[in-house]
């Protein structure tokens, strides 16, 4: 190989895909590849696809059509939960040039044997040594699912729940601390981490010993309110902000008539029981949760019942869905669908709820401390275009804040919020000097 194969990677769905992307950036460039931020400099594109909806399986077709057609002697990998699916569909496109059923990156690397590009055969699998796209690094514990939820196709991708030994995810964690100041626990069903392990682990063993281990803030990504036990709460509480204070919990509906439909295993007051002891025990807490709504068979009752269930529990944001058909799902089959017009009515309603319920959290955050990892500089947008801003932070309570005085990406700090506006702002140095210094920029600013 005379010259060094330029790859660009794009990365559909979730924390899950972002790590195995990673993956295949880490083994591709051990075999002597190299990574561009553009797919005008890439002689190969390797596009990891998502399958949670129809809609994400368009937008990777929408993606490849349009590569081929602005670089038509552009490679183009596809692999992914997508391709794990509709593989043959992916094959007969004749933009692709090859397609990966997954995300193993050793098979992604081996599929540019036909290209003659990657020379070196050797098989560079090991531990993730550095996410090359962001401060923070995905650590995924597990693959896979056991549950059978009607809507989600991902677990057909997927396949069953595997975890990974306890020892390779913390050797992992080593070395992703050496580079990053926060790892963010993921995979596809984390609290059934360790089950199918000889012997059998859980999710909180593992993270006792990553604790005493690494230095980096942790943070869990999703998982089920009935999967937090009290030991994991303990742990949050006793690690000083390492364990940080902000749980991601899929609720997708506040109607036990739904849920069934569903096929969630649990109840809504399993849940809501289970969030308001956390609540009352962890504090300040970040909480989140997916939400569907105008799954079929939702009626106006199920939806009033979901609206009350949100507004009783301390959410600090959501992410909100109108249901969106997904094929080989056994929703898809449903009868009774919900108008589009009223699932979006129902989606914006809960979203201006949570908008208020998270207003109200960083009002009462202005003035407490806040341990705040350094993700990278921000832009503003105003008449000329585009403007250098502030830094931007991330709380242990998920709270993006604006940084005021020096900071470097990957920095971590603990300091007191201070509010302008709706703006959230930290300083490294707590001065007053820094106060004045960033009120008296943005009045001379352009208006954004």
């Amino acid at each position: 190989m005379s010259d060094t194969t330029r790859i660009w990677y794009h990365t559909f769905g979730c924390k899950a895909n972002q790590y195995d992307t990673e993956r295949m950036r880490q083994e591709l460039e051990a075999r002597g590849a190299m990574s561009v931020p553009t797919p005008s400099q890439a002689d190969v594109v390797v596009i990891n696809t998502c399958t949670v909806t129809n809609q994400a399986d368009a937008n990777a077709r929408h993606l490849i059509r349009r590569l081929r057609r602005q670089r038509p002697a552009l490679k183009i990998v596809v692999a992914g939960c997508s391709a794990a699916l509709k593989s043959d569909e992916y094959r007969a496109m004749p933009e692709t040039d090859e397609v990966v059923a997954g995300q193993d990156p050793v098979v992604v690397a081996e599929a540019m044997a036909p290209f003659g590009l990657i020379e070196d055969p050797v098989a560079q699998a090991g531990p993730l040594r550095r996410n090359a796209r962001g401060t923070r690094a995905w650590l995924k514990v597990q693959d896979g699912c056991d549950r059978q939820c009607s809507f989600c196709a991902t677990r057909v991708a997927r396949g069953v729940s595997r975890s990974r030994p306890p020892e390779e995810v913390v050797e992992e964690a080593r070395a992703l601390s050496r580079v990053h100041p926060e790892l963010v626990i993921t995979g596809i069903h984390i609290g059934h981490y360790g089950l199918d392990l000889e012997p059998s682990v859980t999710l909180t063993d593992l993270l006792e010993r990553l604790l005493s281990t690494v230095t980096a803030r942790i943070r869990l990504s999703s998982i089920e309110a009935t999967e937090i036990d009290d030991r994991m709460v303990r742990l949050v509480l006793e690690s000083g902000g390492q364990l940080a204070p902000h749980l991601h919990v899929p609720l997708q509906s506040g109607s036990d008539h739904v849920l069934a439909t569903m096929r969630r295993w649990h109840t809504r007051e399993a849940v809501r029981s289970r969030l308001l002891d956390i609540a009352s025990r962890i504090a300040p807490l970040g909480l989140g949760a997916d939400v569907i709504v105008g799954f079929p068979g939702e009626t106006d009752a199920d939806h009033a019942e979901t609206r009350a269930l949100i507004e009783e529990l301390p959410y600090t944001y959501l992410h909100v869905f109108p249901y969106s058909v997904r094929d080989k799902t056994v929703a898809a089959s449903l009868p009774d669908r919900v108008p589009g017009d009223v699932a979006a009515r129902r989606s914006r309603e809960l979203r201006e709820i949570v908008l208020e319920k998270g207003r109200v959290h960083r009002r009462c955050r202005v003035g407490q401390r806040a341990d705040v990892v350094v993700e990278g500089a921000g832009r503003s947008e105003h008449a000329g275009g585009f403007a250098a801003a502030p830094a931007l932070g991330l709380t242990g309570d998920y709270l993006r804040v604006e940084i005021v005085g020096a900071a470097r990406p990957g920095d971590r700090f603990v300091t007191r919020l201070c509010a302008e506006g709706e703006r959230l702002l930290v300083s490294t140095r707590e001065s007053h000097e820094d106060w004045r210094a960033i009120r008296r920029r943005r009045r001379s600013s352009p208006d954004p």
